[in-house]
């Protein structure tokens, strides 16, 4: 399924989005997650800008 997605995210109208993956720290247990957003190309630097 996830080739399905990169695959729809190369053609026609989705290269004006880009797949977001950040690595984020919880301040209860100190343990890292990620945060995935698939978000137009000009709001990218707000996304990893943010906490």
């Amino acid at each position: 399924m996830a080739k399905k997605v990169v695959a729809s995210l190369q053609t026609g109208a989705g290269r004006t989005v880009t797949k977001c993956i950040k690595m984020v720290k919880s301040e209860k247990t100190g343990s890292y997650s990620f945060v995935e957003e698939i978000i137009p190309n000009e709001r990218v630097k707000d996304f990893f800008q943010k906490k």
